[in-house]
Parts: C-alpha cells; sequence; structure tokens
C-alpha cells in the first residue's frame, strides 16, 4: 500500500493511487494527488471534482467516461459536459483520474 505525505500526515492509498479512506479527503488531498499526477488544479477542475462528489453523494458510485460526461452537461452545460473539455483537464481519462483527484472509489468499469 502506498502513502501520501499532506501537512505531515500520511494518507493511506491503494494500489492505483486511490484513498483507501474516502474521509481522507480534503482540498489539500485533492493538490497533493494532483501533484503526483504532475497536473495543477484550476477552477475548472475544482468545478468537475465537486461536481463528482455531489455525483457520489447521490449516486453512492463513481460514473464510468459516458455517465460523467452526461452529468457534467446537465449540471454545466455542453460546453463543459463534453468529452473534449473534460479529456483536456484530465489528461484523457477523465472518469479515472477525476475520481482519484475527488477522493472517491475508481469507476467500477474503468481499466
Amino acid at each position: 500500500m502506498n502513502t501520501l505525505n499532506v501537512a505531515g500526515r500520511e494518507i493511506a492509498l491503494d494500489k492505483d493511487g486511490y484513498l483507501v479512506d474516502l474521509q481522507d479527503w480534503s482540498n489539500p488531498v485533492a493538490e497533493a494527488l494532483a501533484a503526483a499526477e504532475e497536473l495543477q488544479l484550476s477552477e475548472e477542475h475544482w468545478e468537475i471534482l465537486e461536481l463528482l462528489r455531489a455525483f457520489y453523494a447521490e449516486f453512492q458510485l463513481s460514473p464510468a467516461n459516458r455517465p460523467l460526461i452526461k452529468y457534467a452537461a446537465l449540471k454545466l452545460g455542453p460546453d463543459k459536459g463534453n468529452s473534449l473539455h473534460l479529456n483536456r483537464l484530465f489528461k484523457g481519462t477523465p472518469a479515472k483520474l477525476a475520481a482519484k483527484l475527488a477522493g472517491l472509489p475508481k469507476p467500477t468499469n474503468c481499466l
């Protein structure tokens, strides 16, 4: 098992880099996870991370790409709810990477 050090606190990660305990998530943890992925979080990233956390709160699962795109289009409009926008933000793997940064489990049907 891997760990992430955030402000002197060790956060447990699974073999794929997702949080073992979803309660460990915070904005600084998201920033540290993003840094490990060589990603600087912008306002656009945070908007999607908050959207994902709302999706998880509502449905108790992390969405795969298609449901993520549909949900983003529904909540944020077609300019942000499309694969080009999400792929640009999350290095071509929006469902997996965004779920990881949002402190959520890996989407079940993502390889």
